[in-house]
């Protein structure tokens, strides 16, 4: 739907008020095309969320991974091998 010419809203007010209206009118006219070509960077409420809960995730599982018999046991070999001094 078109939105009707601001010279012909201005026509149906008062002199007093018809300028205004007009030069109002003109402005707002221009404003929503740039609003909605708008480049919106950054991220928005929801996808701060998704984040969040999928750095969760990572976290939980890498926590699991880390915590486990068999990687705890490889760590420590690694770490008393590199320390072990043969003399």
């Amino acid at each position: 739907m078109r939105s009707p010419r601001p010279e012909r809203i201005a026509a149906t007010l008062p002199k007093a008020a018809a300028g205004t209206a007009a030069a109002l009118l003109r402005g707002l006219r221009g404003a929503r095309p740039r609003a909605v070509g708008r480049d919106d960077r950054g991220m928005s409420t929801a996808e701060y969320a998704v984040g969040t809960v999928t750095a969760c995730a990572f976290a939980a599982v890498l926590f699991a991974i880390l915590t486990s018999d068999e990687v705890r046991d490889v760590v420590t070999r690694i770490v008393t091998d590199a320390l072990r001094i043969d003399g």
